[in-house]
């Protein structure tokens, strides 16, 4: 599959939602995650449109915050979604359980999250999507037995789009496709590699260090090429 940047946030709320119904029909995975990493992104108008956009495919969203405060102003921006808002201790307590096996779209868990996610997660019985969460973070500064229970807690998510600017760069994960790194040139952006799992910080170094060196030997040979015909 041939990926390209979205043009604007818009576009990118619009192909996440098609790879999340893309991934929904894979009945083997029942944890996915969303992520649009921009700074001070305003995830609340974001994460009602995209339950709205999953509702319109006959699907029952049901959008989940970190805290009630959280959740009391989705209710009070949802619309016609009002009600498929809740808090993560409304569903761990049980008051949501009429909409168990209906979509939980658990929105920015933090690392302070992490205890009452988990246990979220194990109660529901319908799929789960996290949309900008930070549980990788909540692994740090804790013993090793509770890293490593959540660490494995944290690799039973499947990412179905990733969207992160970087310096001169940007990184795109959209399921069922590989990573896709782009360099950001003088015309736009342009694909640099591929990766068959999300690269870390080094590689993604690497390659861009490794395609700017071969798009200069590319320009040199070309240079010398016309030199060579106007001699």
């Amino acid at each position: 599959m041939s990926l390209r940047l979205p043009a604007d946030l818009l576009e990118a709320e619009d192909q996440a939602q098609q790879a999340m119904l893309e991934a929904l029909a894979e009945p083997k995975q029942r944890r996915w995650s969303v992520h649009w990493r921009f700074e001070g992104l305003r995830i609340l108008p974001v994460a009602l449109r995209f339950a709205q956009a999953l509702a319109a495919q006959e699907l029952s969203p049901l959008l989940v915050w970190p805290d009630a405060g959280a959740a009391a102003l989705a209710r009070r921006d949802g619309g016609a979604l009002a009600s498929a808002n809740a808090s993560l201790q409304d569903v761990l307590t049980g008051r949501m359980d009429q909409r168990q096996g209906d979509l939980l779209i658990a929105v920015t868990p933090q690392p302070s999250d992490y205890d009452t996610l988990e246990q979220v997660c194990e109660r529901w019985t319908g799929p789960v999507v996290m949309l900008n969460g930070r549980l990788e973070d909540a692994a740090v500064g804790i013993g090793s037995v509770a890293r490593a229970r959540r660490r494995g807690f944290v690799a039973t998510w499947q990412v179905a789009y990733w969207l992160e600017p970087l310096a001169g760069a940007a990184l795109l994960g959209r399921y069922p496709a590989s990573w896709t790194l782009f360099r950001q040139d003088a015309d736009g952006y342009r694909e640099v590699t591929r990766f068959d799992q999300r690269p870390d910080a080094d590689q993604i170094d690497s390659a861009l260090h490794d395609g700017a060196a071969a798009l200069g030997q590319q320009i040199g040979a070309m240079d010398r090429f016309l030199k060579d015909l106007s001699g």
